[in-house]
């Protein structure tokens, strides 16, 4: 039985339970009445995100004929691409409940009639919440080849180096949107940039049935006065994409860190503040984690840092995507490893971070540390969907549904109810884009954009809600269950994946009409 959360208005309660246990599904071989229904048409469909799959699939829906709008609290396109000098604030510690992991929702007073304006004093930070400054260091390169870092109908030129700067990746993703006529200088009034989504709430209609999506909007504008002036709004849409990807950091719950963190704050931080080595000069730093990010700041850290302590945990083949052999050897030789930390000692009254001891878990102690960067990952975060996390406690706005099934676990780690890792299979008018772990590729979020497209667009056909489920649960049960790498595919099932979504959209196009799609490049 999954677990159904009924939204109460004074105090919702929440039924939590353990929800059931993808594999690639098969073709359908007939048209059947087994073919999932929706139960209103698809016009007006909103985007969460400006990054590359929102890009892309605003492409793909307006191609369709569909009417799009595009929301990013940013103020240009790119997402994470979108580099600047300015940090994210200092991650909490132990961790923010995932549904505040990525931005606490700032709503407009209750019993005000929308839209609604206030003005507010410029205190340094009212901005910089409201963007949320992107995960990006200077020297960041792309890890995977330009051929799939980039849309069929914008390929880089010929003579493009291999690997690319994240400015190159940011100027294409800005001309792409200007190709299209969304860049935030183009005042197309498809697009709302400075604009977060503090929630999205099912509506009901005068019939009583639940039709579409509502969305509570709020927009950030500087004035003249050194003040911002914050609006509220709210717009109406038959379907919803979320293209925010993985957003909000994980920060491991180690014994001490948190005293340390609050006696030493911008001297311990995670990876999504870090930009320029220079900060560390001559420091003995400590990284702990050796994925993409803890290897690639200790590459750029290491002709800076007068040392470097690297700490890691066993693979104890636990799914990661990288074995941990592969992850150390991008590691510069003269980087000093230390195996998983047990606890930050206690600090004695007025100390400083360098007469602090690190007890590893073999019982080794390390101290003499100027910086600590916690290269400890992200987690899922969608602060404008309270209702939908386990255990929520929930007040829905008049007008919005008040009974919901929940599919988002408190830690972050991972979504489940994705068919395809896209479609919400209890109502596929709701899809998630670019939370894939295979695969940060363009290439790849063309597919999946193309296949919301087609779905929505009556194009393509989803099997019912049993046997998307059926399907689902499979799938769930071949990735190993539940946790942080159930939308992680090593490269073979990633490269079948990829496979089923062209036989599937292509057979589709024979048989309703549209165009089809490539195969993967070579």
């Amino acid at each position: 039985m999954r677990p159904i959360i009924l939204l109460v208005l004074l105090a919702g309660v929440a039924a939590a339970s353990v929800q059931k246990p993808v594999s690639t599904p098969s073709l359908p071989e007939a048209e059947t009445n087994e073919y999932y229904q929706f139960d209103w048409p698809i016009q007006r469909v909103a985007i969460i995100g400006a990054g590359p799959s929102g890009l892309g699939v605003y492409h793909e829906l307006t191609e369709a004929g569909l009417d799009v709008r595009i929301f990013d609290r940013e103020s240009v396109p790119g997402g994470n691409w979108h580099y600047t000098e300015e940090i994210p604030l200092d991650a909490p510690v132990p961790n923010a409940p995932a549904p505040i992991g990525s931005f606490v929702p700032s709503l407009p007073p209750a019993y005000i009639d929308l839209p609604y304006s206030e003005e507010f004093e410029n205190d340094g930070e009212i901005y910089r919440d409201h963007r949320g400054p992107k995960p990006m260091w200077e020297s960041l390169t792309t890890n995977s080849p330009w051929p799939l870092q980039q849309f069929s109908q914008w390929p880089w030129p010929a003579d493009t180096p291999w690997v690319l700067s994240h400015y190159q990746v940011r100027n294409y993703l800005r001309s792409y949107a200007s190709y299209h006529n969304i860049n935030s200088n183009d005042e197309n009034p498809a697009t709302a940039y400075n604009t977060r989504v503090e929630r999205v709430e099912k509506r009901i209609n005068q019939a009583g049935q639940e039709q579409g999506w509502k969305l509570w909007l709020r927009s950030l504008t500087p004035t003249q006065n050194n003040t911002y002036r914050v609006t509220w709004w709210t717009e109406d849409f038959d379907a919803v994409v979320v293209a925010a990807g993985i957003n909000a950091p994980s920060i491991p719950s180690i014994p001490g860190l948190e005293e340390w963190a609050r006696k030493f704050p911008n001297i311990i931080r995670h990876s999504r503040q870090y930009r320029r080595p220079e900060a560390y000069a001559n420091q003995t730093v400590l990284i702990v984690g050796v994925s993409s990010s803890g290897t690639g700041i200790s590459r750029d850290l290491n002709k800076h840092a007068r040392n470097i302590y690297q700490s890691f945990r066993p693979d104890n083949n636990n799914g990661t995507p990288f074995a941990l052999e592969t992850r150390l050897r991008r590691l510069p030789k003269n980087t000093t490893l230390v195996g998983e930390i047990e606890r930050f000692l206690p600090l004695s009254k007025g100390s400083s971070i360098q007469s602090g001891h690190v007890e590893l878990k073999n019982g080794t102690i390390i101290s003499g540390i100027d910086s600590v960067i916690l290269a400890t990952g992200y987690r899922y975060s969608f602060p404008f969907f309270p209702q939908y996390y386990d255990g929520a406690t929930y007040e829905p706005h008049a007008g919005s549904a008040t009974t919901v099934t929940a599919f988002l676990p408190m830690d972050g780690s991972h979504i489940r109810d994705l068919y395809l890792d896209q479609f919400y299979l209890r109502d596929p008018t709701l899809a998630f884009l670019g939370v894939s772990l295979s695969s940060s590729s363009f290439l790849f979020a063309e597919y999946t954009a193309f296949a919301l497209a087609k779905v929505w667009t009556n194009t393509a056909k989803l099997p019912n809600t049993q046997t998307m489920e059926s399907l689902y649960n499979k799938t769930v049960e071949e990735r190993g269950g539940y946790g942080k790498y159930l939308l992680f595919l090593p490269q073979d099932q990633y490269l079948a994946h990829v496979v089923y979504l062209i036989g599937w959209l292509n057979q589709a196009a024979v048989k309703y009409g549209g165009k089809q799609v490539n195969s993967m490049p070579k």
